[in-house]
């Protein structure tokens, strides 16, 4: 580790540098004043309630853009790019580091550092944010709504999924998310840092589709949907594996065993490769080394990567089956399409990593994916309410009177 700082310029003290800050939230909130510009004159002739619908859906897709653009800095390798935090050499831009940026370059000119890895991993810090920034003022705008509603006794407008204390949740997350991105480049992409952080922004996006979901129904004037229990309880079920299966692919992919197997549907010619679920099992480790300092195996990376392929097989088959059960119910439609359409994505975008090398594309489509999809599943749960009657015969979903 202390020569790899050595080649990037860095020192131990250094990798914190708070000096560039205030320059980069000053940044953030210029950059954010360009989407709340947006939606504010898009919807200046509308209430305050649907200004704060229309900045919660469009702060959700742009934290979506985030996580790609996160799954892009990390499969090129920019992950390092500006080896301290938050800045770039104590710097608020690559601009002012080029000097250091080309020093570390020439050192090692296929190293972590170079100018275009530099802007890669800035541009997602500037992007996150100015995320970061629209949470607050999803926030602000929540609570002093909610307090509002509530001086008119209507206190249930703001219940539910449309409740202040969702994006204030987002706002704490982000600020965990941010300290795990700190981690990732302080901590040298640490695996176990590294699937965190995606975790954590799957897990923002869950958190943002839940105000953005129940906003834009009582905009539109609608209750809560009647679904059967049972149905509530699959769509439970298929979100706890897939939350599952994100961490296995984060794990895969942080730990580049991707190429560990490049056939389909066996691996390395075989139904059961040589694997050593052992090493592959030791989550607090440096990259590609194991707790006693030694290089991880062939076969820990082949067990990292098949005991994902399998378990891949297990979520396949359960959104199938949540995709046929959403059939009787009506008031999920768009969801069970969008279901289907991210889940084929997946199959297909999984079998490209395989088959085709790991083409940047796929694999950026691919964390997409699995994010969509949990996204798809949160947002059925956010609008629906489980039936306490069960009906007869097929499990059919109503909307109340």
């Amino acid at each position: 580790m202390e020569a790899g700082l050595r080649s990037c310029g860095m020192t131990e003290q250094q990798l914190y540098d708070l000096a560039p800050a205030l320059e980069l939230m000053a940044f953030g909130l210029v950059l954010a004043l360009g989407p709340l510009c947006w939606v504010w004159w898009r919807n200046r002739s509308t209430g305050s309630g649907r200004r704060l619908q229309a900045l919660c859906v469009l702060t959700l897709f742009l934290t979506f853009d985030l996580v790609l653009f996160g799954a892009f800095t990390r499969l090129t390798d920019s992950g390092l790019g500006c080896p301290d935090w938050p800045g770039c050499y104590g710097t608020a831009s690559p601009i002012a580091a080029h000097a250091q940026i080309s020093e570390a370059q020439a050192a090692m000119p296929t190293g972590p550092v170079t100018h275009g890895k530099a802007w890669v991993e800035m541009i997602h810090r500037y992007l996150a944010t100015t995320v970061g920034v629209l949470i607050i003022a999803m926030t602000v705008m929540s609570w002093k709504q909610a307090r509002a509603a509530r001086r008119k006794g209507q206190h249930a407008s703001f219940s539910g999924a449309a409740n202040p204390w969702w994006p204030t949740l987002a706002l704490v997350w982000v600020c965990i998310q941010g300290a795990f991105g700190a981690l990732t480049v302080t901590m040298k992409l640490f695996p176990a840092i590294v699937t965190l952080h995606l975790l954590g922004g799957t897990g923002l996006l869950a958190l943002l589709a839940i105000p953005a979901s129940g906003l834009s129904q009582q905009q539109a004037g609608r209750s809560p949907a009647l679904i059967a229990r049972r149905l509530r309880i699959v769509l439970w079920l298929c979100l706890a594996l897939l939350i599952a299966q994100v961490s296995l692919g984060g794990w895969v992919s942080t730990n580049y065993a991707v190429l560990a197997c490049t056939t389909f549907p066996g691996c390395q010619e075989s139904w059961w490769p040589a694997m050593n679920f052992t090493e592959a099992l030791q989550i607090w480790r440096p990259l590609g080394m194991l707790k006693d300092g030694s290089n991880i195996s062939f076969e820990a990376l082949t067990a990292i990567h098949y005991t994902h392929r399998l378990a891949a097989y297990v979520v396949v088959l359960a959104l199938a089956a949540l995709w046929w059960a959403l059939r009787h119910a009506p008031a999920l439609a768009k969801q069970r399409r969008l279901l289907g359409f991210f889940a084929v994505l997946q199959v297909l975008t999984g079998l490209s990593n395989v088959v085709l090398d790991w083409p940047l594309v796929a694999a950026v489509l691919h964390t997409g994916g699995a994010a969509a999809l949990v996204t798809t599943v949160v947002w059925s749960l956010a609008v629906t309410r489980a039936n306490a009657v069960a009906a007869p015969g097929p499990e059919m979903a109503r909307r109340p009177a």
